[in-house]
């Protein structure tokens, strides 16, 4: 079986490459890869090649295929696997294995198993921990959508509190406290909100900033003031860069919950400031430079029990309860996507995601199509009556990506 994949060498250096697959045999599993969604994490694969903790050392020699969020239908199924899983199923993946201790991964660690592929082969220890999933949703994007997704219950699930003399932590958000999401109007931030109003566990006031006006502006579209209100939650959009206006918002308490969507210093400091007491920061965002760093004050940590917590990646329960509540239809991880582009626009949407604005850009492994943003839509259809198309169908969704939209590309642009 030949594949079409997308191959890490080294630092920026990635390269679309066909070449054949090794056998099935009786232990590995083989999938025809639908949708594959560019995650950062894959740019910080591709920044610091060999350098980074996923990557192997003889990448250069013995490339990668990259991609992680991915999710498609079984083509062949080795013999150990048959009782288990069957040829047509759809799939999709929890990528940390978190195997004895290792941190290889599909999408940074082997050189057949990776989404941006348009065949892959799942090696045995994907099925040995439990982590191919069978997958029932009316598209595959929300499969792979759902691997983000779980990182976010997963940031939502590690963050704790704790009561005065006792030595026990209680896992969770504060259950009608008061939260923040900083640098929150991205893809991932978007997911946050989606999940706190969305949840059996929700804050009481929830504040997301921004300092990115077009992005507060579009998740105030998404998920307005209003229907948190039937959530039983009173969110603000707010400009990022007010400590005292943010502060405000808590009656003067300070935040129980404060994430940071960005590995920026400002931020992961101005979170530190925002805590109340028994408050937990919660640095989501994970740097490219290992040397990254912020000050964090020590005085509150002692005195008012101040916290911090980090998180990467989601385990297979979080996995498991985004395909559910995708399912059941309580989130929608479409808010997320704002780019939609074939297999061959992987290389330049991977290499240059910081530089391209909006959020999450969808990949389709069997299509030829240039990297489009969903706004732009009508403007490029000017040129190709296939993107008026798609733009009359995003427009019946609220300009957010669908199922009929991902059905109109796999058709009107198969690269095959």
């Amino acid at each position: 079986m030949k594949t079409t994949a997308l191959r890490l060498y080294g630092k920026m250096d990635l390269r679309l490459e066909t070449f054949d697959l090794p056998e099935t045999g009786p232990e590995r599993i083989l999938c025809r890869v639908v949708s594959d969604s560019v995650c950062m994490s894959s740019y910080k694969a591709a920044v610091q090649g060999a350098e980074h903790k996923r990557v192997p050392d003889d990448v250069a020699a013995n490339p990668v295929i990259i991609g992680h969020e991915f999710c498609g239908e079984i083509v062949e199924v080795g013999d150990r696997w048959k009782d288990q899983f069957r040829q047509g199923q759809r799939f999709t993946i929890q990528p940390a294995l978190n195997y004895m201790g290792s941190l290889a991964s599909p999408g940074y660690s082997f050189p057949y198993m990776g989404g941006a592929a348009t065949y892959t082969l799942l090696e045995k220890e994907v099925m040995e921990l439990g982590c191919l999933l069978p997958y029932a949703g009316e598209s595959y994007f929300q499969g792979s959508l759902a691997e983000p997704m779980s990182c976010i219950i997963g940031a939502y699930h590690a963050s704790y509190h704790t009561t005065n003399g006792v030595y026990t932590h209680r896992m969770g958000i504060r259950e009608g406290g008061y939260c923040a999401i900083l640098a929150g109007a991205g893809p991932m931030g978007l997911g946050a909100i989606d999940y706190a109003l969305h949840t059996d566990r929700r804050p009481s006031v929830l504040v997301v900033s921004d300092i990115d006006e077009a992005r507060l502006a579009r998740a105030k579209s998404v998920f307005t003031v209003e229907e948190a209100a039937r959530c039983g939650v009173t969110l603000h959009y707010v400009d990022g860069k007010d400590d005292a206006t943010l502060h405000a918002l808590t009656d003067g308490h300070g935040f129980d919950d404060v994430f940071a969507f960005a590995p920026v210093r400002e931020v992961v400091e101005q979170a530190d400031r925002l805590l109340g007491r028994d408050g937990c920061l919660n640095f989501f965002a994970g740097p490219s430079n290992p040397s990254f760093s912020a000050t964090m004050n020590f005085y509150n940590v002692h005195y008012a029990s101040t916290h911090i917590v980090g998180t990467s990646g989601g385990n297979i329960d979080d996995l498991n309860e985004a395909l559910f509540m995708m399912e059941k239809k309580l989130i929608q991880p479409a808010c997320m996507v704002t780019h939609v582009g074939g297999l061959n626009a992987a290389v330049d949407a991977t290499l240059s995601l910081p530089s391209i604005p909006g959020g999450k850009k969808l990949i389709y492994t069997h299509v030829n199509m240039p990297l489009v943003a969903i706004d732009a839509l009508a403007e490029q259809g000017a040129a190709d009556k296939r993107f008026e198309t798609l733009h009359s169908i995003c427009a019946r969704h609220n300009m957010l990506w669908s199922a009929e939209a991902e059905s109109f590309v796999l058709g009107a642009f198969a690269s095959e």
